[in-house]
């Protein structure tokens, strides 16, 4: 303990990571003199345990980069110049004053994403729906597809308790690469398998969890469909079927008839795996408690919501639905309880499809979109059809970019305004791997001249007659947001500072009472057989062999890289894809749509049909995956459909 007047020389203070990731981890934060020396896992998290993933742990790097924002900066010409805070706000606020006054609210679209999970961050949607109300984004990049598919079969989309799993005999990673995107996860399973339980891994793509599995089943991309009606088919044949199935599950005559309206050897075969494989999957679920575990890949298709609804399905036909060790986890809602705390607000005039943000944007009319607001997000690489989504974006007349980096919107913004980092944070945090709550406090001052999302807009609420409306300290705010019903089940803010809290009101196992959200009170079973992906903008497969799956990797969860992105994306593909062709070489990956340059990298171990990519990269580098990506919607959700781009490789 320092002495008044005395220096701080080290303090560690316990924070929660706030970035696109299931696992919402607790860190440690090592401080001296005013400087974060060290991240570490907080051991006493139930969940983070002690230990941090690859990205978080190289975060200070970011941190402290010379590239870190600290100014806001306003485009003048072809360049941009650092500006005042005065300055910036005036000119933001005559400019969507004016923009309103003239066009109304629909003029003015603000886009907010997911590359902060902080709950504070939707006080930015309170502003804009007061402010307009204005247009605003709708569907899911990410899980649209299989949050609507659990929402249309149980009436929510949420998950029994993490640890769960330790009650499990077989554990199903249906399209889950948890070394990558959840490692968290992968020391409950470990766990698991100490307790004797079976791990399998259902995923076109070999990775680390291949080796760790009992067992691992390599079917075609997109082929989950057919593969869990082959499962369904022998369930059925065998009288593996739960007996009280009919009394909790509507459509269940109908699903088995799409199950067996073909033989088991057929759905095999639509899916590239043996008979084998769907003899083993059967095994294991009628042996229960069986888990699956659902990577949300599968939901980025045409068929991602059917795909998820067959998994869903699967589970509660096989009696493993409402048992502890048992379930189909996709999400975890990480705001159970914290939704409704805002004044009821007028609905948005327009809305944006976000997989279709390019095309959308460039097309509205009446009015036109002459402003945009970017809150958490980087849509300028993160979304499909990269170069429309940059034509959208330089279209509008006004254009605002909220980061602490200067990110591909950034540089194609009007104005950039400096925000805070992970480490600057005053939020409140859900997590969408786990059930725990907690609380992001700043462990170090921000730079001069930056300011949280929450500062920034409650600055511009006072400079457009809405000061009153967005008044309050940050932790006012979380006061406000857990009073609304958290507060009244035992979880107040001060219990939250003191370590996470389990949220209350999420059941350790659902489903328990087989009574569900629908219309009917039961399961809706899918029962119709998805149609086959629309073809009438994609390439000829013999021109273009390969499907292009950009995914997450232990360096990067979207456009959050761990250091900086790398100028040329990696490609990893089977050496039979292009013979000849070395590894380490430069060639060129292209689309109907799109070209870049990648460095090979040879692996035997994966499917010849495929070639695989990190997410994420910047775009004005020609290093972004989704440059070649067409944007098509998924079956329902309104996800993207990004992973069924054929490109070939050109040597």
């Amino acid at each position: 303990m320092t002495q008044p007047g005395e220096m701080e020389v080290q303090r560690e203070c316990v924070t929660l990571c706030n970035r696109d990731c299931p696992d919402t981890c607790a860190i440690r934060a090592t401080v001296e003199r005013g400087r974060v020396v060290r991240l570490r896992g907080d051991p006493s998290h139930p969940v983070t345990r002690g230990f941090l993933c690859y990205r978080t742990n190289q975060f200070l790097t970011r941190q402290y980069s010379d590239a870190r924002l600290t100014s806001p900066l306003l485009r003048k010409g072809d360049a941009f110049v650092p500006v005042t805070w005065d300055e910036a706000l005036s000119v933001t606020a005559t400019r969507l004053t004016k923009i309103r006054e003239e066009s109304g609210g629909a003029a003015i679209f603000h886009y907010r994403s997911g590359g902060s999970l902080g709950l504070l961050k939707t006080l930015t949607d309170y502003f804009f729906a007061l402010f307009g109300p204005v247009t605003v984004k709708q569907g899911d990049i990410c899980s649209g597809a299989g949050e609507a598919a659990q929402s249309m079969d149980f009436g929510e989309c949420d998950s029994s308790d993490l640890h769960t799993l330790l009650d499990s005999r077989h554990i199903l990673l249906w399209g889950k690469n948890v070394h990558a995107s959840s490692p968290h996860t992968l020391m409950v399973l470990r766990d698991a398998k100490a307790r004797g339980a079976s791990v399998v891994l259902i995923d076109p793509v070999h990775h680390e969890g291949a080796k760790f599995a009992d067992a691992y089943h390599q079917l075609a991309p997109g082929g989950d469909f057919a593969l869990a009606m082959a499962v369904a088919h022998l369930l059925f044949v065998r009288g593996a079927i739960d007996p009280e199935a009919a009394r909790y599950c509507d459509f269940l005559d109908e699903f088995e008839g799409l199950a067996t309206s073909q033989s088991v050897a057929d759905w095999c075969r639509e899916a590239d795996v043996p008979v084998a494989a769907a003899e083993d999957l059967a095994r294991r679920l009628a042996d229960k408690p069986c888990a699956i575990v659902v990577g949300w890949g599968m939901g980025r298709r045409s068929n991602g919501g059917a795909i998820v609804r067959a998994l869903d399905a699967l589970c509660a036909i096989s009696g493993n639905l409402g048992i502890a060790g048992g379930g189909v986890s996709f999400y975890y809602r990480r705001r159970n309880g914290l939704e409704g705390a805002l004044p009821q607000v007028p609905p948005p005039p327009r809305t944006i499809c976000e997989p279709l943000f390019g095309e959308q944007v460039l097309a509205a009319r009446e009015p036109p979109i002459r402003a945009l607001w970017v809150t958490a997000g980087n849509p300028g690489a993160m979304l499909p059809d990269s170069e429309r989504v940059a034509r959208a974006i330089r279209s509008t007349e006004f254009s605002v970019v909220v980061d602490s980096e200067f990110t591909d919107t950034a540089r194609l913004a009007t104005l950039v305004l400096p925000t805070t980092t992970l480490l600057e944070e005053d939020d409140l945090v859900g997590a969408y791997g786990h059930h725990f709550l907690g609380v992001s406090r700043p462990v170090v001052e921000p730079p001069t001249g930056v300011r949280s999302d929450l500062q920034i807009v409650q600055d511009l609420a006072e400079r457009v007659g809405l000061g009153d409306s967005l008044r309050g300290s940050a932790r006012e705010w979380k006061r406000r947001f857990l009073a609304h019903r958290l507060e009244g089940s035992g979880v107040g803010l001060e219990q939250l500072e003191r370590g996470p809290v389990r949220n209350p009101l999420a059941k350790r196992v659902l489903f328990s009472e087989r009574r569900f959200a629908t219309a009917t009170g039961r399961v809706q079973l899918i029962h119709d057989r998805p149609p086959p992906p629309a073809q009438p903008e994609s390439p000829d497969p013999e021109q273009f062999p390969l499907q292009l799956l950009a995914l997450s990797t232990r360096q990067a969860q979207s456009s959050q890289w761990a250091g900086a992105p790398p100028d040329v994306l990696t490609a990893t593909i089977n050496p039979t894809v292009a013979p000849g062709v070395s590894d380490g070489q430069r060639c060129r990956l292209r689309s109907a749509i799109g070209c870049i340059d990648v460095v090979v990298r040879l692996d035997a171990r994966q499917r010849s049909d495929v070639v695989i990519v990190p997410k994420g990269g910047h775009f004005h580098l020609g290093a972004s995956g989704n440059a070649l990506v067409q944007a098509k919607l998924t079956d329902i959700g309104q996800g993207g459909a990004l992973y069924e781009e054929r490109v070939r490789l050109e040597v």
